[in-house]
């Protein structure tokens, strides 16, 4: 064999190897490419969008009353003994025995006393004993001139008070006056709670919110909200599990939901949290609230 042929054969085999490392080295790492980038689609929690009752509210403040309230003022001398009073007493039952005659609870309630004072006319102290009857709590409340058209009785008002942070007493306004008051510019409205359970007690400072045009709509978790400028936006999950961008026009805020009056219908499922797993038009793996 010729030297140059020679030559040439090595030059053509040498090339042949590196041809095969490369074309061995591309198909392994389309292999692996391939095997690791089919990574499984996220789980992402899902809801539906259903009906809630959303409304506008009213907000303000006001002083629980008593349904009911009666002063006892007795005099220490009266007394057979030391006073020990019951927390809750039924109408009919013996509040306190004295010398000069018992006093029968006109009515069921809690027994309580304000404390002592000096009687103007005689120089014996005085006990002012007080019985209220809890189990309804009025609250007289200022309406501003600007919502006197909305208000009208038997609307729905939820009221709260700092001792119990997380709950919700149900009531209905009462009365509403006839007037606007001049000096205030205000309508004076009394709401009526039902406190069965007697928790609230007379005297407290009560939250006030007036809930006027009640509507069924339909709603969404406002985690499952984007907003983007002055568009919002939610995923919407199709029958093969992929989240479409949608765009929905929101009304309200309530109570951690969304009120939406277009770009959903009821029953669409759509993404409730995680928003930041899921790509446009990408696939999930719903997992239901």
């Amino acid at each position: 064999m010729k030297r140059s042929t020679k030559t040439i054969l090595i030059i053509i085999i040498f090339f042949l190897i590196i041809a095969t490392v490369i074309i061995g080295r591309t198909m392994i790492g389309n292999h692996f490419q391939k095997k690791f980038s089919k990574r499984p689609p996220p789980g992402i929690i899902v809801t539906e969008v259903v009906e809630k009752e959303f409304s506008e509210k009213i907000e303000t403040f006001g002083t629980a009353i008593s349904k009911k309230s009666k002063t006892f003022k007795i005099k220490r001398d009266d007394l057979f003994g030391d006073l020990k009073l019951k927390n809750f007493v039924k109408k009919g039952e013996t509040l306190i025995k004295l010398k000069s005659g018992n006093i029968i609870a006109p009515f069921s309630g809690v027994l309580g006393y304000t404390g002592l004072t000096e009687d103007i006319l005689v120089s014996n102290n005085i006990i002012i004993i007080t019985l209220d009857d809890n189990s309804i709590i009025y609250s007289d409340i200022k309406i501003p001139e600007n919502y006197s058209t909305y208000i009208k009785k038997g609307l729905p008002v939820d009221v709260k008070i700092t001792s119990y942070k997380n709950k919700v007493f149900k009531g209905e306004v009462n009365f509403v006056s006839s007037r606007i008051n001049a000096d205030t510019r205000s309508l004076l409205s009394r709401i009526k709670i039902d406190n069965k359970d007697l928790e609230l007690i007379s005297g407290s400072l009560l939250e006030v919110a007036v809930k006027f045009d009640l509507r069924n709509s339909l709603s969404v978790p406002d985690t499952s909200v984007m907003v983007e400028g002055d568009k919002s936006y939610v995923y919407k999950i199709n029958d093969e599990n992929i989240a479409n961008k949608t765009e929905v026009k929101t009304g309200l805020r309530s109570d951690k939901n969304i009120e939406i009056i277009s770009g959903l219908t009821e029953g669409d499922i759509i993404v409730a949290e995680g928003l930041k797993k899921v790509r446009p038009s990408g696939k999930i793996k719903p997992i239901n609230k």
